[in-house]
């Protein structure tokens, strides 16, 4: 992930600012943090600086209303905290500061915005142990009596009513632990308490009680949802059905904290997803407040202390140092425990599988491409086409080789996108990705009817093939005869060469006076991926940027066969990486082989063209 330079601006006291304090002082590197904070500190500066233009505005006093809420009036329960006020730890101010500080403006020009809060949902995600059910139990309280909503209803969520519980018992102990809510807000039940109730001024009657799938039926309309523990939620159902309520609520406030999980395929490793890709600007997102707390690529938690402080931000604080030394003092001893310790102490998501791709690489080679100029420069052009289901995306990538130089390329590639217009804000939904605004902005094509039709694609190709002249194509072979029948139809001619997607060989050429098992020329996933992570890892692949790829990029995992050979993983993989695929496959294209600009090239080899006849 590349961290855009950002303007740190003059330094604010956090006795005035809390919020805007700790983003400069993680910003400026003086407090350690993992990447995604450091985005969020980021982002947050940012939108200081340009989010009037989005009608954005920062409200400093409601902000420090909502900071102020917790050691005013709720105090700490358990072990050596109780009785104490609840003094935020710095990020926790961050935290609940920049979801009440942040709101539209008053002239917004949508009227349902005007003045109210920006964020609507805050996902929360960090080592086990820093106070994060304790913090969204006053926020849960703050809402309840602070908030000014008429017959407000708050909810402490989770799929199990014992599970929602334990939540809903930190905002009770809260109340008790203080005087001043203690004599407003009355219980209702005892061991356990069921729900806490309070009258506002305006005499309406609030209430904040735990809720679960089970109680589905009973229409909640939560002005504030806790969600806690969301890497145990086995399915939506619980977010969803809370949201559903949010309807009826002008500024309601969806809050999910967790530690990582192992399910890639859950609800939790879902919204992780979407928090990252849009504190990292590739989601743009302006109701989703994220906080993730992860290690940067290289860190060692089993062998370097100072790593630590990134997955656990309170860490000195509420969490020790010596309990979390023994803790991986555990994982050494004890193998079995590793990867529970990995998860819940240091936000790694085991038994996950690992991103082909890292983020700041794949952000480094970032750059817009001048076709025009590519065109008239005369170098090479190859390509990759991945031909997907026709009601998902078709992809082709084209890589110019800047510099044929061998062992040293350089080259560009752009990527077009192909998608079926009818079921994209169905797929949007299912996939919890933007398309329907990728497309709108022209990151990706969506062609009318609920199939891509190949007719169509047909004559997208050949257009892009008479543009840019490409002397070959890697294209696997689903899918391609029927794509050569609308070609011939067209009259057009695509220089198209088989390229497996898989671990089976595609044999080009054999130099015949070279010894047994040398001297072949051939296209294969492994050795494209090889070539394609290369090239990025080199900074030897300039790439047009477009968001819809750098999704696809981020969700690239690997399949690994008996041999150690790898291919990218459609099965496994969270997000669709048709782009990538075609893109690996183009740069594997440019650098198989030696070029020769004889007429005994084999890309003048008829067999290898698609349009007529097949290699």
């Amino acid at each position: 992930m590349t961290e855009d330079p950002i303007e740190i601006g003059p330094r604010v006291p956090a006795e005035v600012d809390p919020v805007t304090s700790w983003a400069q002082q993680v910003a400026a590197g003086e407090i350690v943090a993992g990447p995604y904070i450091r985005a969020a500190a980021r982002r947050h500066l940012r939108d200081l600086r340009d989010g009037s233009a989005r009608g954005l505005v920062w409200d400093l006093p409601a902000a420090m209303r909502a900071v102020r809420f917790f050691p005013d009036m709720l105090a700490l329960n358990g072990g050596r905290f109780t009785g104490q006020p609840f003094h935020l730890h710095p990020s926790q101010a961050f935290r609940v500061g920049s979801l009440f500080g942040w709101k539209w403006s008053p002239d917004h020009v949508d009227p349902l915005r005007r003045g109210r809060r920006r964020f609507r949902r805050f996902y929360d995600e960090e080592g086990k142990g820093n106070g994060k059910s304790p913090m969204l139990a006053g926020i849960g309280l703050y809402m309840l009596v602070s908030d000014g909503e008429s017959a407000a209803e708050v909810y402490a969520a989770a799929s199990k009513k014992d599970q929602a519980q334990v939540l809903f018992r930190d905002a009770v102990a809260a109340v008790e632990q203080s005087r001043r809510l203690s004599r407003r807000i009355k219980s209702h039940g005892k061991d356990p308490v069921w729900q806490l109730s309070y009258r506002g001024r305006r005499g309406d009657r609030r209430f904040f009680k735990p809720i679960s799938a089970d109680d589905g039926q009973s229409g909640p309309r939560p002005h504030c949802a806790l969600c806690d523990e969301v890497h145990e939620h086995k399915n939506r159902d619980v977010i969803d059905m809370l949201e559903r309520g949010f309807k009826f609520r002008e500024q309601p406030l969806l809050c999910m904290a967790t530690n990582a999980g192992t399910d890639r395929k859950s609800i939790c490793y879902e919204e992780h997803t979407h928090a990252v890709n849009v504190v990292t600007g590739t989601i743009e997102d302006d109701e989703t407040f994220a906080f993730v707390c992860s290690l940067d690529d290289g860190d060692d938690w089993e062998e370097d202390p100072s790593c630590w402080i990134k997955a656990n931000p309170c860490l000195g604080e509420i969490l020790t140092d010596t309990f979390l030394a023994g803790e991986v003092r555990k994982a050494r001893q004890m193998p079995g425990k590793r990867n529970g310790i990995a998860r819940l102490h240091f936000c790694e998501w085991t038994q996950s599988v690992t991103a082909a791709i890292k983020r700041e690489t794949w952000a480094a080679v970032q750059k817009p491409l001048d076709l025009e100029a590519l065109i008239a420069s005369g170098v090479p052009c190859f390509g990759g086409l991945d031909l997907s289901q026709t009601r998902d995306f078709t992809a082709l990538s084209l890589v110019w080789l800047l510099d044929a130089t061998k062992g040293s390329e350089r080259m560009a590639a752009k990527t077009w996108i192909w998608t079926p217009e009818d079921t994209l804000r169905a797929r949007a939904a299912r996939d919890q990705a933007p398309y329907d605004q990728w497309a709108a902005a022209g990151h990706v094509e969506a062609v009318p009817g609920e199939r891509l039709h190949y007719g169509w694609l047909a004559e997208a190709l050949a257009s892009i093939n008479a543009r840019f002249a490409p002397e070959a194509i890697a294209g696997d072979q689903y899918g391609l005869e029927r794509l050569g029948d609308n070609l011939a139809d067209l009259g057009v001619s695509l220089p198209v060469v088989i390229h497996p997607q898989g671990f089976q060989k595609r044999i080009l050429e054999k130099d015949p006076n070279a010894p047994e098992g040398q001297g072949e020329v051939f296209l294969w996933m492994p050795h494209s991926i090889n070539q394609f992570e290369e090239a990025l890892g080199d900074g030897r692949l300039e790439v047009d940027p477009n968001p819809l790829l750098d999704s696809m990029a981020a969700g690239v995992t690997y399949a690994e066969n008996r041999s150690g050979y790898r291919m990218f993983d459609k099965e496994k993989a969270h997000v669709r990486i048709d782009g990538m695929v075609s893109l690996a496959m183009g740069v594997g294209m440019a650098l198989c082989r030696e070029r020769s600009a004889g007429p005994s090239s084999p890309w003048d080899d008829p067999n290898f063209t698609m349009g007529g006849s097949w290699g």
